[in-house]
């Protein structure tokens, strides 16, 4: 299997001593629990009572401003917490609320790494000047994590129609990470594919790789022989103006994180399917997935802790 973020040469190898906590989460989280317990971290985990994995030398503990103030790290779910501090885990019945006297008890070294942080998150350890790390917000962690939700959309799409991707008409809205991924994937299939794009330098990249590319000044008139319509962009952009020139027949699946840039009331009136799929990588491959973020905040602990040593 394909090995994600390997190691750099001339890394120390453990991470003894250093302890990392773990508040909620989904399948994903057990990837990166097994990585922080071989590489010899002190793991505690919060959020996790119904876990009935057995992992050595991992202690499980409440969510207190105790825990964490022994923590040098604290990994919270893909998206940190949401607009009231709740923090999700599939692995307790219990509400977890993340607050100020949580963020307040951190040792002012330690870090807090998420995938995507809501306002909430950024406002509380920015007002504790501790350091929050937005693990998505780096190319490699979002490139890696492409993979999963193009194969995953593609899924999604093959389940909600009655044709073959091979020979469809599909749209792609956005050339970022995700949307150059899922582009150059359903071309693989066979797929015909027109490709939105707001920067010139984007459409000169989607020309040359074969694609149709287009402003999405023009999308109304773009969209009128569509299959399927991939979004990736976070802002309203497929409106009900837009959702009027589709096709009965066609089906958009909105990668973007919600609400989604979709028209969705106005699409289920219409009779079109639309479906919002964000944490499409946690859903259909968790053990992958987890591998990226166990990786990536694997080696961004290590950095710290060589580098910490390395000044002394």
């Amino acid at each position: 299997m394909m090995s994600y973020m390997r190691p750099r040469k001339g890394w120390k190898s453990l991470l003894t001593g250093i302890q990392v906590t773990l508040i909620g989460g989904d399948a994903r989280q057990l990837e990166v629990i097994q990585k922080f317990s071989e590489l010899d971290a002190t793991v505690t985990l919060i959020g996790f009572d119904n876990l009935q994995h057995v992992f050595s030398g991992v202690t499980k503990a409440p969510l207190s401003a105790e825990t964490l103030a022994k923590s040098d790290a604290v990994i919270l779910p893909v998206v940190g917490t949401d607009e009231n501090g709740v923090v999700d885990s599939i692995f307790s019945t219990t509400d977890m609320v993340l607050t100020d006297e949580h963020i307040a008890a951190l040792p002012k070294h330690a870090k807090v790494y998420t995938g995507m942080a809501r306002p909430y998150l950024k406002e509380l350890t920015s007002k504790n000047g501790i350091q929050l790390v937005e693990l998505l917000d780096r190319d490699d962690v979002a490139i890696y994590n492409s993979i999963p939700t193009a194969e995953g959309a593609v899924m999604m799409a093959i389940q909600n129609t009655d044709i073959t991707i091979h020979g469809s008409n599909c749209m792609v809205l956005g050339l970022g990470r995700t949307g150059f991924t899922l582009a150059r994937t359903l071309k693989g299939l066979g797929a015909n594919v027109k490709v939105g794009i707001r920067k010139p330098e984007h459409f000169a990249r989607a020309w040359e790789m074969g694609f149709s590319p287009f402003y999405l000044n023009e999308l109304a008139q773009q969209a009128t022989n569509i299959d399927l319509l991939f979004n990736t962009i976070p802002t309203m952009i497929v409106t009900a103006q837009i959702i009027a020139h589709l096709p009965h027949r066609a089906v958009i699946i909105d990668l973007a994180s919600k609400p989604g840039g979709t028209d969705f009331r106005y699409a289920e009136k219409r009779g079109v399917k639309a479906m919002l799929a964000p944490g499409l990588p946690g859903i259909v491959a968790p053990k992958t997935a987890g591998r990226i973020i166990a990786n990536a905040v694997s080696q961004l602990i290590m950095d710290d802790v060589n580098s910490g040593r390395n000044a002394r």
